[in-house]
């Protein structure tokens, strides 16, 4: 869901970031070995253009909120503008309005660059703009009896800032409350803490 709360296990997760390492691995290369060839100017636009249209009003409204939560047009300006599709469809444009290039290179590059460097996926309505750890993922790694990593792209959690839940976190059920006999309770523990070790 975002760097913070994958909602799925680190190790998954990292495999998960590693594909788009490749990607912008291959497009870095493929910018060094044209450099010379590259239009600059229209690159740099290319590159920044993503963000000043969907990231950057968002993040302004995320810490000016106060703790409130900033409107759902963010949240499509982003992710329309972090689309693979959506850039796809700018270079095919690009290539018919004005040239195939290596300029058009940067467009996966950026979102390459996102996703496997920083962990940068599409942002859900249900959390802040900003990554900020949530008690289900967190709840999610005890589960499944594993550490809960740092979040990529942050030393620290950040602050819970720009979003209100929509409910307090769900109390956890022991056994008796799930009408789960103690035999029950000692299986599903055993088979939880297996599942968990094949996880790691």
């Amino acid at each position: 869901m975002d760097q913070a709360n994958p909602f799925e296990t680190p190790r998954t997760y990292s495999l998960h970031r590693a594909e788009y390492l490749v990607g912008f691995a291959v497009t870095t290369g493929l910018m060094i070995a044209h450099f010379d060839e590259i239009r600059w100017l229209p690159a740099i636009a290319l590159f920044l253009y993503i963000d000043l249209i969907g990231y950057i009003p968002g993040a302004v409204a995320f810490r000016r909120s106060g703790g409130r939560p900033i409107h759902k047009a963010y949240y499509v300006l982003y992710n329309v503008m972090h689309s693979l599709i959506t850039q796809a469809a700018v270079a095919a444009l690009w290539c018919w309005l004005v040239k195939p290039e290596w300029a058009l290179l940067v467009l996966p590059f950026h979102l390459f660059g996102d996703r496997g460097l920083f962990g940068n996926f599409m942002k859900s309505f249900a959390l802040p703009f900003e990554p900020v750890r949530q008690p289900g993922y967190l709840r999610l790694l005890d589960d499944l009896g594993l550490a809960h990593p740092g979040p990529v792209g942050h030393v620290t959690d950040p602050v819970p800032r720009g979003h209100v839940p929509v409910r307090g976190p769900v109390p956890r059920a022991d056994a008796a409350a799930a009408g789960q006999a103690p035999e029950q309770a000692a299986v599903a523990g055993q088979s939880a803490a297996r599942q968990a070790e094949a996880l790691r």
